[in-house]
């Protein structure tokens, strides 16, 4: 299936307040407000405008709306203790609940699909499908300890020298198209929220692939490439969800920007949120 022509749309700014009053921004293209919603969640690193090129793509479909993670560009939280998944899996709560949504759809990059992954899990009404593209890994005790390691050095790092010294010795560890992200949402980002940002290596998102079996929304999985979004997790993902589906497209060395990340997701994306196992709301075709 070809590329869906990127449709465009005017972005509207919108603030509103974690469960823990920390002001989150998030950007919505135009759209009717009865249409069902699709939520871009970012991965690591980047911010919102890393989703723009999918956003555009998929505008016809509905509602879409991208936002800044905390800690990410203009949703500045600098408390490190402010950092966990089930403070992630809230403030996407809190936006659905500022834009008068009942449920959404929740599409996800690195970071991002961990976050929309949990909050199906924690929320499981909110969510009406989930699209996890490069899933992070889900480590044992031996992993999570070296994450933690991993991503401690990298906030001392950023602390001492800033954010693009706190990636450059990292970068080469991942496809191309995360180094493009990051370098470009560096100038839009504050250092003491990267720094704080980094202590969700502190959390646990899951213990185990098994958990993710309670998640009773479709899922669709692309599957990474490098060691922190192992191909392998991506497959035992997809065959764990009772509604898995694992997409041809692999988030590897070939994509080097959003625009080629979008190009290469958007066809999946579009037949799974149209296709038999779709949302019921998204089924009914793109908005007119």
């Amino acid at each position: 299936m070809s590329a869906q022509r990127p449709t465009g749309g005017t972005l509207r700014g919108l603030s509103y307040s974690g469960g823990d009053s920390v002001a989150l921004h998030a950007w919505a293209m135009d759209g009717p407000p009865v249409a069902p919603l699709l939520v871009l969640l970012h991965a690591g690193g980047p911010d919102h405008h890393s989703m723009l090129p999918l956003a555009r793509h998929l505008a016809d479909l509905g509602r879409v709306v991208t936002p800044d993670i905390r800690g990410y560009g203009a949703s500045t939280c600098r408390d490190p203790a402010a950092h966990t998944w089930d403070r992630y899996s809230a403030d996407v709560v809190a936006l659905l609940d500022a834009l008068g949504a009942s449920s959404a759809v929740l599409a996800g990059a690195g970071l991002g699909s961990t976050i929309a992954l949990r909050t199906a899990l924690t929320h499981p009404d909110r969510v009406s499908a989930v699209v996890a593209i490069g899933v992070e890994d889900i480590e044992d005790d031996e992993a999570k300890a070296a994450e933690i390691a991993f991503l401690d050095a990298f906030a001392r790092r950023v602390a001492e020298h800033g954010i693009a010294a706190g990636w450059e010795p990292i970068l080469d560890q991942f496809p191309p198209l995360v180094g493009a992200m990051v370098r470009d949402a560096i100038p839009r980002s504050d250092p003491a929220s990267i720094v704080a940002a980094a202590a969700i290596a502190h959390d646990r998102s899951f213990a185990t692939v098994g958990e993710l079996a309670a998640v009773t929304a479709p899922v669709l999985v692309f599957p990474g490439t490098d060691p922190r979004h192992p191909t392998a997790l991506a497959e035992h993902l997809a065959a764990t969800v009772a509604g898995g589906q694992l997409a041809r497209v692999r988030i590897d060395a070939e994509l080097h920007t959003a625009d080629d990340l979008a190009a290469a997701t958007a066809p999946a994306i579009r037949a799974f949120l149209t296709g038999p196992a779709a949302p019921r709301r998204f089924r009914s075709g793109p908005v007119g």
